[in-house]
């Protein structure tokens, strides 16, 4: 499924436009991205949670090259599933 098929179940779902079903989700979207770089976990009951992990610096090899090279620590956004999401699914 994507972005177009999710405006178009939302539309139908809530009864609104196809206009404002695309703003609503670019609008959940932009909440879930804002509250992540400020370092906040955003939760939703019954789907899951978006939170940011750590990824430690570490190093590595240029598959070209074989050369090691040095990459940086990262932070890395992350998703744990809620178990109404994980009961659905299975």
């Amino acid at each position: 499924m994507n972005k177009l098929e999710i405006i178009d179940h939302i539309s139908k779902s809530a009864d609104i436009s196809k206009a404002a079903a695309g703003r609503s989700l670019d609008a959940a979207v932009s909440a879930i991205k804002t509250a992540m770089k400020k370092g906040s976990m955003v939760t939703l009951v019954g789907f899951g949670t978006f939170y940011v992990g750590k990824r430690a610096a570490r190093t590595g090899r240029n598959p070209r090259t074989g050369v090691e090279i040095k990459i940086k620590a990262a932070r890395v956004p992350k998703f744990r599933a809620g178990k109404a999401l994980k009961d659905a699914v299975n």
